[in-house]
């Protein structure tokens, strides 16, 4: 691994966009949660509290909603330690223990309504998927208390498993069908330091799709081909991303967490080919992947992308964010890093509410009466496991905007948002920026601080957080190291003031020095509004555009612009202006431009009149905020005015909306 994440109690993050997103989640999303839980009688289904004469029926995924629960309390337990969230965890902790066999197994479903079929449709029945997401939850407890008590009952689970599947004798020769059992296990193996749980890790992944199937060998009814669990070949010979899109991602995340902590070169590679084709081949402009509308949330075929039937599980970004920090770990690529950040700014974010407490399952790129998804976020699910995701990503938020190098030679800020991060050798960084709504990045060393209490999660900017020059300094050699993200063509950089030329080499440009106290780096980002255009092949997008500014995809949305959004018409070579957002929060930046909207030609189904066109404005919002202000259609492409018609030509020496930022590097 060339790079590692910082410690979660590390990181602060006190941005515009992330920092809320923590907050509402602590707030609103894991209570909600927790709540629906108890509500829908998952927890009873642990206590085991269930027999044939209750109005309920335990279901086979119940648990890893739970399990995922849990994770995100103790995520959130690093980030902000509360006293009565801890108390709350450690009971469901004893739920869950005393649930467990006697020989170590652990799943409510089987364990209620039918004991004596362990482990017989691995396919379907998400056994395997559910043990993994309880033991992740078990790491995390233990990380965030340091009690053993979950932990140990993960181990016991994870040596059941490795006693009933595998290549020795009197094994089976079975793997999950919906992965995340595998990088689960890389986790406990990381943490236990036992090496075991990493080969059965190895083993789940290149005993998949072999010959003759296991699957196949279960007998369970066809439900879908064996592509759609990605155990159609084994996974070093699969030459792209296919199937269910969230089960791909658990699966490479996987692969990632397995060839690095084993050097398997050829393995690693398998894992950079599939996503290579997912992000260039198969993703949405929001970071959406999974774009099948018929329910079974797969990939389609290359550039086979929707817009208005589009799934983009909310599951499956998540899942993306997750693996691209895996391989930005592993190689250093910035290239991931666009990936995650297009992922989480766009397609993790429009699937929950700024309230944190409604959710998208999926996220279509278009909706209007017609659409095949619902046009508003919704409480909780059947199939709840978009909702509890958020609970356990969320707070990974200022994970994922460092990197570390393990020998701490250098720093990397991978997603500039307003973050402090406190380094081993005593020193702090702190980013002040409005990103992602300004290019304006400025990152300040400091002074080693006190220990902190808990702070007021309601405000972000923590007072306590002032500079104090008093300190003793300190000085540590190491190379701060910035990224200039893809969708960036011009920047300037200084230190302490003084304009430094440097090159962004791979996707990264970096200073290196003795740092001290007092030290000062700045980066502006040149951040234009954009049109961009889909390849050719595309076939949803021939003709139309879709407006970009920085790592943001803007959509127009009916609360701004009225229906009927498929009529617009806009210039891509305008000028655009930068507006705060109407109705949403405060820093929000819109773009408005002016648009033509062709009028309807006349009452009839088809006719021969040609339709009259006139010219508004129209106003966009960032893709992810879409349906916070109440019901409304949206749309990210828009048709774009063909060059020979009547347009509206671009002023010379216009800035393009970057006066905003105070930047023109």
């Amino acid at each position: 691994m060339k790079f590692r994440s910082p410690k979660p109690e590390a990181v602060r993050l006190c941005d515009p966009v992330l920092a809320p997103r923590q907050a509402a989640n602590r707030a609103a999303t894991i209570p909600s949660s927790l709540d629906f839980c108890e509500k829908t009688h998952r927890i009873d289904a642990l206590r085991l509290d269930w027999d044939e004469s209750r109005d309920w029926r335990p279901h086979h995924f119940w648990d890893s909603d739970v399990a995922k629960v849990m994770e995100g309390m103790a995520r959130d337990l690093r980030i902000h330690p509360d006293p009565a969230l801890a108390r709350k965890l450690d009971g469901l902790v004893a739920v869950v223990a005393a649930a467990q066999r006697p020989d170590g197994y652990l799943n409510s479903f089987y364990t209620l309504t039918a004991p004596d079929k362990r482990w017989s449709n691995l396919r379907d029945m998400h056994e395997l998927y559910c043990a993994g997401h309880l033991i992740e939850a078990a790491v995390a407890h233990f990380e965030a208390t340091g009690s053993r008590v979950f932990l140990d009952a993960a181990c016991c689970c994870a040596d059941l498993i490795g006693s009933v599947f595998g290549r020795g004798r009197g094994k089976r020769r079975g793997y999950p069908g919906h992965e995340e059992l595998e990088l689960a296990l890389c986790r406990l193996a990381a943490t236990t330091g036992r090496a075991k749980y990493l080969r059965l890790a190895k083993y789940f992944i290149d005993e998949r799709g072999r010959a003759p199937n296991y699957f196949e060998a279960e007998g369970s009814p066809v439900r879908h081909p064996l592509s759609d669990y990605q155990a159609d070949a084994p996974v070093r010979e699969q030459a792209d991303a296919h199937g269910h899109a969230v089960r791909w991602a658990y699966l490479a995340c996987g692969m990632a967490d397995v060839a690095d902590a084993t050097g398997d070169a050829g393995l690693l590679e398998a894992a950079l080919r599939m996503e290579k084709n997912a992000t260039e081949r198969r993703m949405l402009v929001t970071g959406g992947i999974g774009t099948s509308p018929w329910g079974d949330e797969r990939f389609e075929n290359d550039w086979h992308l929707r817009n208005k039937d589009a799934y983009a599980e909310s599951c499956a970004s998540i899942g993306l964010a997750l693996l691209e920090k895996r391989l930005h770990a592993i190689t250093g690529d910035a290239r991931h890093v666009d990936v995650m950040e297009r992922a989480i700014y766009n397609g993790v974010l429009s699937g929950v509410s700024l309230s944190g407490d409604r959710f998208f399952y999926q996220n279509p790129l278009e909706s209007n009466a017609d659409s095949r998804w619902p046009a508003q976020r919704q409480s909780w699910f059947a199939c709840s496991c978009c909702p509890t995701n958020f609970c356990r990503f969320l707070p990974q938020l200022g994970e994922l905007c460092w990197a570390l190098a393990p020998d701490g030679s250098e720093v990397r800020l991978l997603v500039p948002a307003a973050s402090a991060l406190d380094l081993d050798n005593g020193l702090r960084l702190v980013v002040e920026s409005d990103y992602p709504y300004d290019g304006k990045i400025t990152v300040l060393v400091e002074a080693p601080r006190e220990p902190r209490g808990p702070r007021d999660s309601s405000d972000p900017r923590d007072p306590r957080d002032s500079r104090d020059s008093s300190r003793p300094s300190a000085s540590s050699l190491f190379a701060l190291s910035l990224r200039i993200p893809g969708w960036c063509r011009r920047f300037a950089l200084a230190v302490n003031g003084r304009r430094v030329r440097a090159a962004a080499k791979g996707g990264f440009v970096s200073v290196r020095r003795a740092w001290v106290p007092g030290d000062a780096v700045t980066l502006d980002l040149a951040m234009p509004v954009e049109t961009v255009r889909a390849h050719a092949n595309v076939a949803d997008d021939a003709g139309c555009v879709a407006i970009q500014r920085g790592p943001l995809v803007y959509a127009l949305e009916s609360v701004d612009n009225g229906p009927d959004l498929h009529r617009f018409e806009i210039d891509a070579s305008q000028d655009f202006a930068l507006v705060q957002a109407r109705g949403l929060p405060r820093g929000t930046m819109a773009i408005r431009g002016r648009a033509l909207v062709r009028e309807r030609p006349g009452d009839e189904l088809y006719s021969s009149a040609v339709p009259r066109v006139r010219r508004r404005v129209f106003t966009a919002i960032p893709y992810a905020l879409w349906q916070n202000r109440g019901p409304s259609e949206m749309r990210v492409w828009i048709r774009e005015t063909p060059p020979t018609s009547t347009s509206f030509p671009a002023r010379r020496g216009g800035n393009n909306g970057n006066n905003h930022n105070g930047a023109n590097p």
